[in-house]
């Protein structure tokens, strides 16, 4: 599948739950000047209830299914910074649209500071379990290579600031372009 042309004016944000994805999203849109979207929020709206609740009637796959095909209708809008949930990297037709549509940055955090940051947390779903700092560990070792997979950047959160960490985002993203512009203009014979 050949890329969108217009996949330069889109960032998509993947990563476990509690890496900053909408946190920096809505900051990186901001410097940007670009929409920000976050897919979970989009679908509490399309559906009018939380996300904690379509996982109580539907189960996790019916969740999935309403993610994907938010998912699908997204990553096709122009000029946004997309905020995708921790499991849309599941569906290999989401890794393809990431992938084609916009520029990935995987939002690379350990298990124990997702646990530090999502601890107190009582909406998301698959963190209600009696050890949800082991389920971090097993989501993480399950998702990570698919994180990878679609990655055109991978930033580690670590412990800096919202705005340290768009700064780098930033940074990397133009020394990217630099670079691949340079390797098209000089191609090696």
């Amino acid at each position: 599948m050949n890329p969108d042309p217009g996949r330069n004016d889109r960032i998509f944000l993947v990563g476990l739950m509690g890496a900053g994805k909408t946190s920096v999203g809505k900051m990186l849109a901001r410097r940007l000047q670009k929409e920000f979207l976050d897919a979970d929020a989009e679908v509490e709206l399309s559906t009018g209830v939380k996300i904690p609740v379509i996982f109580e009637i539907e189960g996790e796959s019916g969740f999935r299914a309403r993610e994907e095909k938010m998912i699908a209708l997204l990553t096709g809008r122009p000029g946004v910074v997309l905020a995708t949930g921790g499991g849309a990297v599941l569906s290999a037709d989401n890794r393809r649209l990431l992938r084609s549509r916009g520029r990935v940055i995987y939002l690379r955090a350990t298990p124990e500071d997702l646990w530090r940051r999502t601890r107190r947390d009582r909406n998301r779903p698959l963190l209600q379990t009696a050890d949800p700092l082991s389920r971090l560990r097993d989501l993480h070792q399950q998702r990570d290579p698919l994180y990878r997979e679609v990655a055109e950047l991978i930033v580690d959160t670590g412990s800096q600031s919202i705005s340290a960490l768009t700064t780098q985002i930033l940074q990397r993203l133009d020394e990217f372009d630099v670079t691949r512009a340079a390797a098209a203009t000089h191609p090696e014979s």
